[in-house]
């Protein structure tokens, strides 16, 4: 077995790109970008969504995703709607267009599918606990806000 730990990192990246490049190309036809696709996959998968949990969710800042919502909302695309307890909070909804939209964009399925298939179940089940535990420790690194 060859490689070094930078090599994970490295190659987590690269696939990363590679799977955001495809994602980019397949929904360029339709004026959509990424984030704006995983805004609608939430919304269309889970209805109405605070835009507080979309940040948590998305793992984007604030202006990133104020952005995000703008656009798609001047598109027609889904609606903010300011929540019942507190006004300054916006609940984010998919419009009938956004909705006729998301039933016509492709099934980006297609990107996991072209990367994983005839991976052995067992090197993928390895890949995905060594960057789960990755990614917790630099969470719990960061949460403790101290930098070696």
């Amino acid at each position: 077995m060859s490689g070094s730990k930078n090599e994970v990192g490295a190659w987590a990246k690269r696939c990363y790109f590679a799977g955001r490049a495809a994602m980019e190309v397949l929904l360029r036809p339709y004026d959509l970008g990424a984030t704006q696709w995983y805004v609608l996959h939430q919304l269309a998968n889970d209805g109405p969504t605070m835009q507080r949990d979309l940040l948590r969710m998305l793992q984007i800042e604030r202006a990133t995703l104020s952005v995000v919502v703008g656009t798609l909302a001047r598109k027609g695309l889904i609606e903010q709607v300011p929540d019942r307890t507190d006004q300054r909070q916006k609940l984010l909804r998919m419009t009938p267009a956004g909705t006729k939209l998301w039933d016509e964009l492709p099934d980006l399925a297609l990107i996991h599918k072209v990367a994983f298939d005839g991976i052995d179940a067992a090197d993928i089940a390895i890949a995905v606990r060594v960057l789960r535990t990755a990614t917790e420790r630099l969470d719990n690194l960061l949460r403790k806000e101290t930098l070696p």
